[in-house]
């Protein structure tokens, strides 16, 4: 068992409007899309990233701040 020390939210940064949202990550499944509250767009993961936290987010998904480098969906 590890003892890193998960941070459960990220904040998303829109790349189309700059618009930012503080969000909680789900630890169980992935978040492949996310609706921007700004302008409406549909946020996926850029390619290689597990999730939208992953691609747009402050902190990276639960899984890789574990370090088991698989990713949420791995």
């Amino acid at each position: 068992m590890s003892n890193v020390q998960i941070e459960p939210r990220s904040t998303l940064t829109c790349p189309r409007c700059g618009h930012q949202a503080t969000e909680t990550m789900p630890t169980d499944a992935c978040q492949y899309f996310y609706d921007c509250q700004g302008c409406g767009a549909v946020l996926k993961p850029k390619p290689g990233d597990c999730c939208v936290y992953c691609s747009y987010g402050d902190v990276a998904c639960p899984p890789i701040q574990e370090g088991g480098g698989k990713g949420c969906c791995g």
